[in-house]
């Protein structure tokens, strides 16, 4: 019950706080713009086909010439109708689910009595430059601790104190790099008193491969890559070396326009490279299907939808689709806009899958290329080089000589063989001549009625110059990093908020893929607008950024919380303290396999199929298939590698909040349920990680139980236990100890359940199960799961 109304405390207050005080100083965007757009816009907006009475509120010429007097809210017509007693009058109507609280009310009326001014949306309005707030405080290291700072509420004027250094390092490392830290590294940082000591410890993350594997999951989510079609069958495809292109892409430090380039355009760049064009998988990751009765008009219109929903939510934080049907309800997107833009991938060759596409694994979606990763590239050159020499030396030696060349050249053709054999087939864009592409009305691809339309860009945001010639994707791809022509400061904006989130927990703008009138506004606007100046004016340097925002003194504050915090700020939009909350799906797996030092570091290459429940495919269909495992090594690799099917995502990541990858995925769900437990427990990869980890702590014969006990707890969680830790952790162990010796056959049936990779030799079975009772007991220990 002490929860339950803690519960409703804290949402009151977190309600109320979102609004403007009494004594605050009204803003359009963030306190009035929210209100309007949730309650008013549906039916007041900017969709003029279903729009009602003819009144537009989103504009202020034409709210003001019809429902606002400004100044005067008592004679307005807005504050009338919404006050009104009379069903057939209130707004909005009772019928509709929506409803303003008093508190709503009475700032409406507030902000019309103070003259109803309006603000550009904040989305749309390029990034200003505006200097930090001086606080004149010793405790920021950057410009945005002092916006940090300067907005606290007044009742929790000072930041967090810092986070204990071993709690740091764990942090830092989990963030950059999505794996523990080592006990030796925390050691080494702890002891490390240097000023320098923990910007050492940032730049070696940075320059770690683990860097682009943990930022290639979240870039993954966004554009819904996926090893499976997703629709009917959902057969797989090949596209795994766009995955290998993205991880390198981030440990390359690539310039995000450059990333956008390659990957929305990269085969219309001059001579475009093996690695531009693997980046044109992007064009290709929607859903398709491949039934023998499909419509390809209807599939054409249902990809343009996905690819437009996606590009938009990418790149833009916007979404675009909701304009295919009828004009946006809430954001200045038309319906001709959603079409227009449409119009700009006409060029991508859809139609080959029609012809070609089967219900074998993989299906064929052609065009496709057939590559080896970067290395192996690099790799064939440097071979192909080698080549050359010797068959030009061959010409030139005598007999003896000409032996052991022949011999060097017929080795140099072996491994270009084999090289060439470990190629992977992937997906990408080939242009061709541009497909009409029309407006349809209300969506429906049967109705040819619409008019026909070329590539631009949404009318509000301006026109393109490309000199009267059609305009490209490259064109596309240009305007959307363009500083200066194109929307390059509200992309940079975009993306700096979800660095942010990706190391505070919550973007400065909560709505990580929704910029528009639907999404909440940022409360630090000036400290958003001058991150993403600084970014473009660093070379659009994502690594730069991360490596800024990671030094900062608000990253580094403690994630422990005070009554006075939980009161004031239980959702942390201020950023007074860091946050906490359970690792992603990946990490998860990953931080256990790297505990119980299993996990195979080995970067890139196909995906992985780690075990999983017997006939968990059983519904799948055309063709049927049996789940076949990876049996070997491949099946410690890290998460970002695991096959992802769209239909039947592997359980231990569903059961984590995984998405399924079907849509752009911002910001992935935190939920807790027993199923996690069940599978931190059960999971094949849990149970085989427990006893790997037991039977490495048993082979330090010179340690004793507590002794190994404080091993691995540090082992787990980065820190020393503490007595009643350690008391409770030696009573279960001695409590197994004696069950499993009574009971020696328990063992047996607990360790015939592990793969034949983990090590057990020389180990004594009933002591290794009372073992591995204890560490899964330390791999399912919350703060072993959650990031704080």
């Amino acid at each position: 019950m002490r929860g339950f109304v803690l519960l409703i405390i804290t949402l009151v207050t977190f309600s109320a706080d979102r609004l403007a005080r009494a004594d605050d100083e009204l803003s359009f965007n963030r306190d009035i713009r929210p209100i309007l757009s949730d309650t008013c816009f549906f039916c007041h907006g900017p969709d003029a086909e279903h729009r009602e009475a003819d009144l537009r509120l989103d504009i202020e010429e034409f709210a003001k010439q019809d429902a606002i007097e400004p100044g005067n809210a008592s004679t307005s017509e807005l504050i009338s109708r919404i006050t009104s007693s009379d069903p057939d009058e209130l707004m909005p109507p009772p019928e509709s689910g929506k409803h303003l609280n008093q508190k709503q009310i009475d700032l409406l009326k507030r902000w019309v009595d103070e003259g109803a001014m309006y603000e550009p949306h904040w989305s749309y309005v390029a990034p200003k430059s505006k200097p930090a707030p001086k606080t004149n405080s010793a405790w920021a290291r950057d410009p945005l601790d002092d916006h940090i700072l300067a907005k606290l509420p007044k009742t929790l004027s000072q930041p967090s104190p810092d986070s204990a250094r071993h709690t740091l390092l764990r942090r830092v490392t989990f963030d950059l790099t999505g794996l523990p830290p080592t006990q030796e590294q925390i050691e080494a940082f702890v002891g490390d008193t240097s000023a320098l000591a923990y910007q050492k410890a940032v730049d070696r993350l940075l320059a770690s491969p683990a860097y682009g594997e943990r930022m290639a999951t979240y870039w993954l989510d966004l554009v819904r890559y996926a090893d499976t079609v997703g629709y009917h069958g959902d057969q797989d495809h090949n596209i795994s070396p766009y995955r290998d292109y993205v991880i390198d892409s981030f440990n390359d430090d690539l310039p995000l326009d450059e990333f956008t380039r390659e990957q929305l355009a990269g085969d219309l760049l001059k001579d475009p490279t093996p690695a531009q064009q693997i980046a044109t998988g992007y064009n290709r990751l929607l859903q398709t299907t491949h039934e023998g009765g499909l419509q390809p008009k209807e599939y054409l219109a249902i990809y343009a939808a996905d690819r437009i929903r996606n590009v938009s939510a990418v790149w833009m934080g916007a979404t675009v689709g909701c304009a295919q049907c009828h004009d946006h309800k809430y954001d200045p997107y038309s319906t001709k806009d959603f079409y227009s833009m449409v119009a700009f991938f006409a060029d991508i060759d859809e139609q080959q899958h029609f012809k070609v596409g089967t219900n074998s694994l993989p299906t064929k979606r052609p065009p496709e290329i057939s590559v080896g990763s970067r290395w192996q590239r690099e790799l064939s050159v440097e071979i192909e080089s080698k080549l050359k020499t010797l068959q030009s030396k061959l010409e030139k030696v005598d007999a003896s000589q000409a032996k052991v060349i022949s011999s060097q050249i017929s080795a140099c053709q072996e491994e270009l063989k084999q090289l060439k054999a470990s190629k992977r087939l992937t997906m990408v864009t080939k242009s061709v001549t541009p497909r009409e592409i029309r407006v349809l009305p209300r969506g429906n691809w049967l109705d040819e009625s619409g008019p026909i339309v070329d590539p631009a860009i949404p009318e509000f945001l301006g026109t393109l110059d490309t000199d009267e010639n059609r305009a490209t994707r490259l064109d596309l791809a240009n305007w959307i990093v363009d500083v200066d022509k194109g929307i390059g400061g509200l992309t940079a904006r975009v993306f700096v908020n979800r660095f942010w989130y990706l190391l505070f927990g919550r973007g400065i703008s909560p709505s990580l893929g929704d910029f528009g009138g639907q999404g909440q506004p940022p409360n630090h606007p000036e400290m958003l607008d001058q991150l993403a100046l600084d970014f473009i004016a660093d070379d659009w340097s994502i690594k730069r950024m991360m490596r800024r925002l990671v030094l900062s003194r608000s990253y580094q504050q403690a994630s422990d919380t005070t009554d006075a915090q939980l009161r004031e700020d239980p959702y942390n939009q201020w950023f007074g303290r860091q946050a906490r909350y359970r690792l992603p799906a990946e990490m998860v797996r990953d931080n256990v396999l790297s505990v119980s030092d299993l996990l195979v570091r080995t970067v890139g290459g196909a995906s992985i199929k780690p075990n999983q429940p017997a006939g968990y495919y059983r519904h799948l269909n055309f063709p049927k298939r049996v789940y076949a495992p990876h049996l070997d090594q491949r099946q410690y690799q890290r998460g970002v590698y695991v096959h992802w099917q769209r239909q039947f995502l592997h359980p231990m990541l569903k059961a984590l909040d995984a998405p399924s990858r079907e849509e752009c995925t911002a910001q992935r769900a935190r939920s807790n349920t027993p199923l996690e437990a069940l599978v931190m427990l059960n999971d094949p990869a849990m149970i085989d990680a427990a006893v790997a980890f037991a039977a490495a702590l048993l082979k330090v014969e010179q340690e004793d139980s507590q002794a190994k006990i404080k091993r691995a707890f540090e082992l787990t969680v980065s820190r020393q236990p503490d007595s009643f830790e350690l008391t409770s952790l030696g009573k279960l162990l001695e409590a197994e100890i004696q069950h499993y010796r009574s009971q020696p056959e328990d063992a047996d049936k607990l360790l015939d359940t592990i793969d034949k990779e983990v090590d057990i030799e020389s180990v004594n079975p009933q002591d290794l199960a009372a073992w591995t009772t204890l560490t899964r007991a330390l791999l399912n220990l919350q703060e072993t799961v959650t990031r704080y």
